[in-house]
């Protein structure tokens, strides 16, 4: 019966990140109605389609609109939303704590130092990579600071694990605060606008190598998700069964880090995502893992898509952040769930 579930429950998050993704490509100060959308990517799949002119109802600047700036925001939000919320997910389980997410053991906050570092100080130094390359070592910088922290025997329960991400986040986002303060101060709004998270600055040129490393940090974490469920069941059972703990929880957390830094690296700080969809899904399908990861998957992508259909249409022609959005949603869940128990 539960399988039964799933598989429904999957094939309405699929139908629904489809028609999200149609209405994504349609939203925006110019409109496009669905027919022509669906001609444009026609045309794009099969140009010998389209040899005859009369066949065609949309101008030029509208497949330029469509191709060059709205289908790479729509995919950077599916693999974006998908990534965060398996990231989320995962590091629920592998420290027993379901408030856990990637902004709260300080991954997002290093990605962001090392982003906020080349936008107010070193500029574009090794091309379109340089943001993704700093954000990434940020990320990288809180996760060996977190592994520092965790030598301590005492700091490897659940609870100080997380006490310890948190520590962390706020000590990078001291850095990221005197970074901003010190740098210049032309960027200032730029960096302000960049940490309140959006999917803007989608382009295909810097999407491929950066989705292709998200993918696969996504499908390693799914991937252990057998051993995340034993995680579950306490450190005790885990190392009974043959599972190395402390291998095991350094693995989740350096997947994170990869994931989470490339997705900030591309959009910005949005929070919630990794945190909220897990417990709606949660409620829905169970804790095991092996469905709850890839559900989560479908749920973050159309999530964020949602989220970033609102963004556009709220204060239209102007872009809300998302990560406004994001935490008025994140934050009213909780408090509601607060308000029923």
């Amino acid at each position: 019966m539960n399988s039964i579930r799933v598989s429904l429950i999957s094939g309405i998050l699929l139908l629904i990140i489809l028609l999200l993704a149609l209405l994504g490509v349609m939203t925006g100060v110019s409109q496009i109605s669905p027919y022509q959308v669906i001609g444009i990517v026609l045309e794009n799949l099969a140009p010998e389609l389209f040899t005859n002119g009369d066949t065609v109802t949309w101008q030029k600047s509208q497949a330029l609109i469509i191709n060059e700036l709205r289908a790479p925001r729509v995919i950077l939000a599916i693999f974006a939303g998908a990534g965060l919320a398996v990231t989320g997910a995962a590091l629920q389980a592998a420290t027993r704590n379901p408030l856990t997410d990637p902004f709260l053991l300080g991954v997002s906050s290093g990605a962001s130092m090392g982003a906020v570092l080349v936008i107010s100080h070193t500029g574009m130094l090794l091309g379109i990579w340089t943001l993704p390359i700093f954000s990434f070592a940020g990320g990288l910088l809180s996760f060996l600071l977190l592994l520092a922290l965790l030598k301590n025997p005492k700091n490897q329960r659940t609870d100080r694990l997380v006490l310890a991400g948190v520590s962390i986040s706020f000590l990078l986002m001291a850095g990221t605060n005197g970074l901003i303060f010190l740098g210049d101060q032309r960027a200032a709004q730029s960096v302000v606008f960049w940490m309140l998270g959006g999917l803007g600055r989608a382009r295909w040129d810097m999407l491929a190598i950066p989705i292709s490393a998200i993918t696969i940090g996504t499908a390693l974490l799914i991937w252990q998700a057998r051993n995340l469920n034993v995680l579950m069941m306490g450190q005790e059972s885990a190392a009974a069964i043959g599972i190395s703990v402390k291998r095991t929880q350094r693995y989740i957390l350096l997947l994170a880090t990869l994931v989470t830094s490339l997705i900030v690296s591309l959009t910005g700080t949005i929070g919630f995502v990794g945190l909220v969809v897990p417990h709606i899904m949660r409620a829905f399908i169970g804790g095991d893992n092996r469905t709850l990861l890839p559900v989560s998957a479908l749920a973050g992508a159309a999530f964020m898509l949602g989220m970033d259909i609102l963004a556009r249409i709220v204060l239209a022609p102007q872009e809300l952040p998302i990560g406004i959005i994001s935490g008025a949603i994140g934050g009213s869940y909780f408090c509601y769930l607060l308000m029923r128990r």
